[in-house]
């Protein structure tokens, strides 16, 4: 009897072991069942595994194996599951490799890359995977596929992420050492870290730390009695908001069985500041801290090793991650494998929006729209952490008529009443040399400017005596290292005189007697101010908090809209610091529910509709997604672990391991600062994306890596 010839998926890069075509649809069809079950997809995700690879049963393709010219093997099985209808599963395992593409239209042909193309074209014959693999029976089409178009392409995308996880991971785990998933603790354990933590706050001293107990005693029994669903959460600068909402999150986990919290932060300049609170609370090993990572698109058909570099991005699976609001939404509207691998991760979560109403408002419905779609579709619970309960509940109402958030905070008037520790200063236009003067005339003091050099040139004309310059041109390891030491002094009482961007405005638990503020948005103002006098010890009319432009400085772009606003409130209001004067401040979320510049891009309409003729336009709408117009670059620093990390890279490892580590030895470069260095040749590229500075005299242990043109920008991935 003539025994077929044995099919193979994967030869191990040393080439004595092989992974048989069967056993890799077999394993991710496993995987992937199984993280679609978080949202009641288990039988689609099940099918995606067992089809996603069926091109590799084709002669041509085992011959690819030995080398041979590169084929496609991934229209295939989208091919079979479009003939069982099965039209998401189609997308999916289409773009499994080399991202979602566009749906395109019905007279696209054989030729273009489009869902449409694809279906139509000729493939290699595969015949001999029906011998081997069985499908069950046809998987349901869920109901919410009946709402509208938008619905169904974040279905589809969610089940995107689920097979290219999968599949990543069975390859992994073939081509080295099976890893483990899932490492770290469970929700009820980290709960219970949380309790310990917070127990030497049972018996609060002083007024501002019984408020802050008693918001953190409301949320955790919010948490403990509430549902999955959307909430807010009002609290003033100084309140614990950090803590409360963590708390929250746990207790709703635990009550609920969830899976993780995701914690989403409007600047990566201060993402390392909110894992290291979580990280001393409930253990290093239990937080992710990921921002920008590396995003490689693969090509059809690449090596193992390309195709595993390509997913060397993390998937999010660990109990408490930390990221950025560019990398969630970004991601959430991508098509590339590595963007969209951690998707499905976020269902069953609680995530945390931190500072909300800071989402840019040109995306601003489609951010929302995607919260409202994890709510609803993907038992995801969403706290909003807002200046003013109902800024983005219009938005909700017309997006997700029924979806109401559920404040969390009591008594968020007469919070921001109590919590109040500071006097807010106009100051006016100050030359950049008479600033300079006034704080070096003080022994302990904050200056938060806006662009990057600007801190630099503050801060080069101090006494250098308790002297720091705190900016994202320090890689994230040595930022901690100088928190550390402006905390000591300040807690000595020794001289620190502090130049800052924004990274320093939230998260950070810092407290000075007097805090400068370069003129920006109201929310910026008030965040600075929660670094002046923060626990109280001073009056409130001795604790001032100055407000200045620089002469000669026009206003960053990107801030243009929040400046605006602030100039607005001053001209009703004397007290910026009220409830009243915050609310009309975010006034225009409210006033523009429906107005065009919340989606400049037509993402929505796109999805709902078709954009430049092309339905369901995953690959259109992932170009014009881009929360940074200009997108960074990062630079590794060789210093201290960094040096022998970056070592460990240029050998030819990779591995979200690596990446996630060699995160703390980063510097975000946009492109007229990368070109400056690389005309220096102070830079080299050590693959696609990932720049390695080579010039250590251009790194300064006090104000981080030289810049010759304007680049700071608060937003990066």
């Amino acid at each position: 009897m003539h025994q077929e010839k044995k099919m193979l998926a994967h030869i191990s890069e040393d080439g004595t072991r092989v992974q048989t075509v069967a056993d890799h649809l077999q394993g991710t069809a496993v995987l992937c069942g199984q993280f679609a079950a978080a949202f009641d997809a288990q039988q689609q995700g099940t099918w995606l595994g067992l089809l996603h690879d069926i091109g590799k049963y084709s002669t041509k393709f085992q011959k690819r194996l030995q080398g041979g010219e590169k084929v496609d093997h991934s229209t295939a099985g989208a091919q079979v599951a479009a003939r069982y209808g099965q039209i998401p599963l189609a997308f999916a395992i289409a773009g499994h490799h080399s991202g979602l593409p566009d749906g395109g239209g019905r007279s696209d042909t054989a030729q273009d890359a489009t869902m449409f193309g694809r279906l139509k074209k000729s493939v290699e014959p595969y015949t001999q995977w029906t011998n081997e693999i069985k499908l069950p029976s046809i998987p349901p089409q869920p109901e919410m596929m009946k709402e509208n178009r938008f619905t169904q392409a974040f279905y589809t995308r969610m089940l995107y992420s689920c097979l290219v996880d999968a599949d990543y991971l069975d390859t992994e785990n073939f081509m080295s050492s099976p890893k483990a998933r899932g490492q770290g603790q469970t929700m009820d354990e980290l709960l219970k870290r949380l309790n310990q933590y917070t127990a030497k706050w049972s018996h609060p001293q002083g007024t501002l730390n019984q408020r802050r107990s008693s918001i953190l005693s409301a949320c955790t029994t919010a948490g403990q009695t509430g549902r999955r669903g959307l909430y807010s959460l009002t609290v003033p600068t100084g309140g614990g908001k950090t803590v409360a909402s963590l708390a929250f999150a746990l207790s709703l986990a635990v009550k609920n069985h969830m899976d993780r919290v995701i914690y989403v932060i409007p600047y990566t300049s201060i993402i390392d500041q909110t894992a290291d609170v979580f990280s001393e609370i409930l253990g290093a090993e239990n937080v992710l801290e990921h921002h920008s990572g590396v995003d490689y698109s693969a090509k059809e058909d690449d090596e193992p090793a390309a195709y595993r570099k390509a997913l060397a991005a993390e998937n999010w699976d660990a109990p408490v991650v930390v990221t950025t609001s560019v990398q969630f939404f970004e991601s959430l509207y991508g098509n590339h494998a590595s963007q969209c691998r951690k998707l499905h991760n976020i269902a069953n979560s609680v995530v945390i929006f931190d500072e909300a109403q800071n989402l840019p408002v040109p995306y601003l419905r489609p951010c929302v729209a995607a919260i409202a779609q994890l709510v609803q579709h993907y038992r995801a619970a969403a706290v909003l952490c807002t200046a003013t309960q109902p800024a983005l509940q219009p938005l909700f109402d017309e997006l997700a008529p029924g979806l109401q958030m559920t404040e969390l905070c009591p008594h968020p008037k007469e919070q921001y009443q109590a919590f109040r520790r500071t006097t807010l200063k106009m100051r006016g236009g100050l030359e950049q040399s008479q600033l300079g003067a006034e704080l070096a005339a003080q022994e302990q003091v904050l200056c938060i400017v806006n662009r990057r050099k600007t801190a630099q040139e503050l801060y080069n004309n101090l006494p250098k005596e308790g002297g720091y310059c705190l900016t994202t041109l320090l890689y994230p390891a040595h930022r901690k290292q100088l928190l550390q030491k402006i905390r000591e002094r300040l807690k000595d009482g020794l001289p620190c005189r502090v130049i800052s961007t924004s990274l320093i405005e939230a998260g950070v638990d810092v407290d000075f007697p007097a805090v400068y503020r370069e003129e920006a948005g109201l929310d910026s103002i008030l965040q600075a101010a929660g670094r002046c006098n923060r626990e109280g010890r001073r009056p409130a009319e001795q604790s001032l908090v100055q407000i200045f432009t620089l002469e000669g400085q026009h206003v960053p772009r990107m801030l243009e809209q929040n400046v605006s606003a602030t100039q607005s409130v001053l001209k009703k209001y004397a007290d910026l610091a009220s409830l009243e004067a915050i609310e009309t401040y975010f006034l225009f979320y409210r006033t523009l529910k429906g107005d065009k510049r919340l989606d400049e891009q037509q993402i929505l309409q796109g999805f709902e509709q078709d954009m430049e003729g092309r339905i369901f336009p995953f690959a259109t709408a992932a170009e014009r997604f881009r929360l940074i117009e200009t997108p960074a670059v990062t630079v590794y620093i060789p210093q201290g672990k960094g040096e022998h990390l970056l070592a460990r890279l240029r050998a030819g490892e990779v591995s979200k391991t690596l990446f996630r580590q060699l995160g703390q030895y980063g510097v975000p470069v946009y492109p007229d600062h990368l070109k400056t260095l690389e005309n220096a040749e102070a830079v080299c590229q050590i693959s696609e994306g990932i720049w390695e500075l080579t010039d250590g005299s251009l790194y300064d242990n006090n104000t981080g890596l030289a810049m010759e043109a304007e680049t700071g920008a608060a937003w990066f991935a």
